[in-house]
């Protein structure tokens, strides 16, 4: 192996100490159109889903990738919340 092709291996291993020990199966649950996935996460909850038999942490997402405009191709409104009412009737004031 020719000296400037060689990489010092210390610098591509990932450093002790820093990286997050409590990696688990976690169901994130789009709550625009009840989809939901499953992926290894560290995100805390005190929900639980039951998928396929067995139960999963839950987190709750407004919008994800089978809900949202860039990736559906559609344009759709999600509201979930009431967020542009609540934006209405608070600045409903200054309206002339």
């Amino acid at each position: 192996m020719h000296f400037q092709n060689r990489i010092e291996l210390k610098h591509l291993a990932m450093r002790k100490g820093i990286h997050p020990e409590n990696y688990r199966i976690v169901a994130f649950k789009d709550m625009s159109n009840d989809d939901v996935f499953l992926t290894k996460s560290t995100a805390n909850t005190n929900e639980t889903l039951e998928v396929d038999g067995v139960e999963y942490p839950l987190v709750k997402m407004e919008i994800s990738r089978t809900s949202h405009p860039f990736y559906t191709g559609k344009s759709k409104l999600v509201d979930t919340a009431g967020r542009i009412d609540k934006f209405k009737t608070k600045y409903a004031k200054f309206k002339k």
